[in-house]
């Protein structure tokens, strides 16, 4: 099969108009002309902190987001994966929009999939293929911010899921495609 130059142009736009669609309006919603992205978060099943900048001078700063990744592990095994970073992007968006300075508290991010499925069969609350096993979701709360008023900035940014688990105390965000539930 030969492609026309045509096609391929076609193809080149298809790709572009993709990027506005999910997390990519994250760019749209003012983080996009940033110099310096930074996002600090604490993991409550390892005690680990980082605060890093994962964006600087237009580009994914790699040994970050290598960092952001350990971090973010699945804590029940200790698998590493990689978490998209236009997760951390709507992170901190996020952040910005309830005028938080904290670090994001992590109740889950990654999850192998041995973990997802272990989760899955104890509760209906865990999907069977959830994001959080392709580094696209994490589960978070944030230090003096009302888990109502976390939800709601999120849903406003109309990225991704909204996962609502009062319960719970967590609020699931994830770069999927944009749907609300409450858990």
């Amino acid at each position: 099969m030969s492609f026309q130059r045509r096609d391929l142009i076609k193809f080149g736009l298809a790709l572009g108009a993709g990027a506005l669609t999910g997390a990519g309006r994250a760019f749209a919603s003012g983080i996009a002309g940033d110099d310096v992205r930074q996002l600090a978060v604490h993991n409550l099943h390892t005690g680990e902190s980082l605060k890093a900048a994962y964006w600087e001078a237009g580009s994914y700063v790699p040994d970050a987001l290598q960092a952001v990744n350990h971090v973010l592990r699945d804590h029940r095994t200790g698998d590493v994966h990689a978490i998209e970073p236009h997760l951390l992007d709507l992170m901190t968006t996020l952040s910005r929009r309830v005028e938080s300075t904290k670090p994001f508290q992590i109740i889950s991010g990654y999850r192998s999939p041995a973990s997802n499925a272990s989760l899955h069969a104890k509760s209906n609350g865990v999907a069977t293929h959830s994001l959080h096993m392709q580094g696209q979701a994490v589960d978070i709360r944030l230090e003096g911010v009302s888990l109502t008023q976390l939800r709601d900035a999120a849903l406003g940014m109309q990225i991704g899921g909204v996962g609502f688990y009062p319960g719970s105390d967590f609020v699931h965000v994830d770069v999927g495609r944009v749907r609300r539930w409450n858990g």
